[in-house]
Order: C-alpha cells, then sequence, then structure tokens
C-alpha cells in the first residue's frame, strides 16, 4: 500500500446564505464539525468574522474563518473532501462569487506550488473580469487571490501569522498589513 505523507492545508470558510449573521457563523460551526468525519482533522480554527460580499453588491455579508488542518491526504484528496462536505451542506455552484451556503477553499498546503509555478503566475496575473468569469480546472496552491482579501487574511493572520507564502516570500501579516486600510477596517469579528 502507498502511503500519503501527512501534509497540513489552511482552509478558508465562508458563508452569506442568510442576512442573518448568527445563521451564517451556524453553518461555519457545521462544516468545521463534518471534518471530524474525514481524514482531515482540524488543529486550529479562527474566530468568526464579519465580512462585505465580494464584489460589492453580490449578495448578503459573510461569516469567514480559517482552519489549519491535518491529514494523510494529497492536495486533491483534501479538495475533495471539501467538496465532499460543500455538497452534503446543500453547495450547488451556478454563478462564481454568487451567494453561498458554504465555501471551503484550500489557500495553502504547507510551502507547495501547484501544480507549478507557471500555471501559479497565470492565475495571479488574471485580470479582475475574467477572475469573475473563469475558474481553474484543479487545485491552484497557494490560492492565487489570498494576498489580495481582507477576508482571507484577517482570520488566517489568526491562526498562521508567520506563515510564509511560497511565491511572494511575505508572511501572513505582512500581506494583511499591505491591504488598503478600509478593506481591512470592514472585517469585523461577530
Amino acid at each position: 500500500m502507498i502511503q500519503t505523507r501527512r501534509n497540513r492545508f489552511i482552509l478558508a470558510f465562508g458563508s452569506n446564505a442568510t442576512a442573518e449573521m448568527h445563521s451564517n457563523a451556524d453553518l461555519l460551526k457545521d462544516a468545521f464539525e463534518r471534518f471530524n468525519e474525514t481524514a482531515l482533522k482540524i488543529e486550529t480554527i479562527s474566530g468568526i468574522w464579519r465580512t462585505p460580499a465580494f464584489p460589492a453588491g453580490s449578495g448578503p455579508d459573510f461569516a469567514n474563518a480559517c482552519a489549519i488542518v491535518e491529514g494523510d491526504v494529497s492536495a486533491e484528496g483534501a479538495l475533495t473532501i471539501v467538496h465532499e462536505i460543500e455538497a452534503q451542506m446543500g453547495r450547488i455552484r451556478t454563478v462564481r462569487w454568487g451567494q453561498r451556503v458554504i465555501d471551503i477553499d484550500v489557500l495553502a498546503m504547507g510551502d507547495a506550488v501547484a501544480p507549478n509555478i507557471e500555471t501559479w503566475r497565470h492565475w495571479f496575473d488574471l485580470p479582475l473580469a475574467d477572475q469573475q468569469r473563469l475558474a481553474p480546472e484543479h487545485l491552484i496552491l497557494p490560492h492565487p487571490r489570498l494576498q489580495d482579501r481582507a477576508f482571507v487574511l484577517v482570520p488566517m493572520q489568526e491562526i498562521a501569522p508567520n506563515w510564509v507564502h511560497p511565491v511572494l516570500g511575505k508572511t501572513v501579516s505582512q500581506m494583511r498589513d499591505a491591504l488598503d486600510p478600509a478593506e481591512t477596517g470592514a472585517v469585523s469579528r461577530i
């Protein structure tokens, strides 16, 4: 039997299924609990934060959080688990960046760049208009937009402030501090 090495992942969670923050926070907590039945175990969870929908006007505010999970699974295996949990909770992918019951993104797997630096750079450099209509066919690590998003970096700062982006060479704290203060100021703890 081939052994998969133990990997650590950073995940982002979001929900804006309702206008009620407590319901969205409860949906995140439900998603956290579902990991107990998978090969990925949660080590650390950030607080839950209220964040404006992105892009602006795309729905009610989100409840967002980040977690560190660990397991004997590959990046693709982690993505499969994430998609299974989303499906169990009723996630249907119809509109890119639309309102959703649950959204779980695999942000990073240690210092891995996957599938390769050229593909990562392509998605990193993609203009916003293309980001809104195109989705990659496979997992891109680290997530090519994580450095741009306060709703990711603020909760991620709580659990992995010293994680260093393997391409940009910046810590989570440095990336968060480089954002427009209005963006980070719009993120508030629930």
